[in-house]
């Protein structure tokens, strides 16, 4: 058998999930696609070798994690860690840095992020977030914990005067805690709770910790509401960001 030459490049091992079928968007069906590549292309020029990076999720992120990975491609950034707050992240991540020297997946375990970058589904003027439509907000919040350093991609329809104009505050809730949940959360101002369901199954939407989400609508967000849903029996986290401070890219 034919023996390769010394120093010859090897191979770089085939990423297992190369072998699956998946793509979380459709590049051209994304909303103002061009607003959010070019917020996309802005924050993948901040980034700089031997950075460790949170990645959001949806669909500004997934555009800046393959703009900062085609950086890496071209040689302008090397030793660069891209840390996932999902499955979906973690996927586009894997297969990028299979086929991109200088490109590796990471843990929040082993490594803390210099910077994340995440989008959002509602930014008011003081900077408050409302996040989660993805269903990953508990992995999303802790990576904001992780870091001082946030950096949210928006296009100009994210920008509200008050959070919850366009989308309700998912609440994040284990299964058998539905029926402790309800009261509190109407006491906090919920006017409406319903269980998310599922496009792809029957059913509800099942997070990656096994929790349901709880799409809340609420009159008026208060600055403590964050806090005081957390409180909660049952509530394993909500998609509200408040106080947090971050940079808007974008928008």
């Amino acid at each position: 058998m034919e023996r390769q030459a010394s120093g010859a490049a090897r191979p770089r091992p085939r990423s297992a999930w190369s072998r699956i079928e998946f793509e979380p968007f459709d590049r051209e069906g994304i909303a103002n696609l061009d607003a959010k590549q070019e917020a996309a292309r802005s924050l993948a020029a901040e980034a700089r070798s031997g950075q460790a990076i949170g990645a959001g999720s949806g669909s500004s992120a997934y555009l800046a994690i393959h703009a900062i990975a085609d950086r890496v491609a071209a040689g302008e950034l090397a030793d660069v860690t891209l840390i996932p707050t999902s499955i979906e992240v973690q996927i586009t991540i894997a297969r990028r840095a299979a086929e991109t020297p200088g490109l590796a997946l990471g843990d929040l375990a082993a490594c803390r992020p210099d910077w994340l970058f995440d989008g959002a589904d509602e930014v008011d003027p003081e900077g408050n977030l409302i996040k989660g439509r993805g269903g990953a907000l508990f992995r999303e919040k802790l990576m904001f914990r992780a870091t001082e350093d946030r950096r949210i991609l928006i296009d100009p329809t994210k920008r509200v005067d008050r959070l919850g104009q366009a989308f309700p505050v998912p609440v994040e809730v284990a299964p058998t805690a539905l029926p402790v949940v309800a009261g509190p959360l109407a006491d906090l101002g919920a006017t409406e709770a319903t269980i998310r369901t599922g496009t792809g199954k029957d059913g509800p939407v099942i997070t990656e910790s096994g929790s349901l989400l709880l799409d809340c609508h609420f009159d008026r967000i208060t600055p403590d509401l964050e806090a005081e849903i957390n409180q909660i029996t049952g509530v394993i986290e909500s998609g509200l960001f408040q106080g947090y401070a971050p940079t808007v890219v974008g928008g």
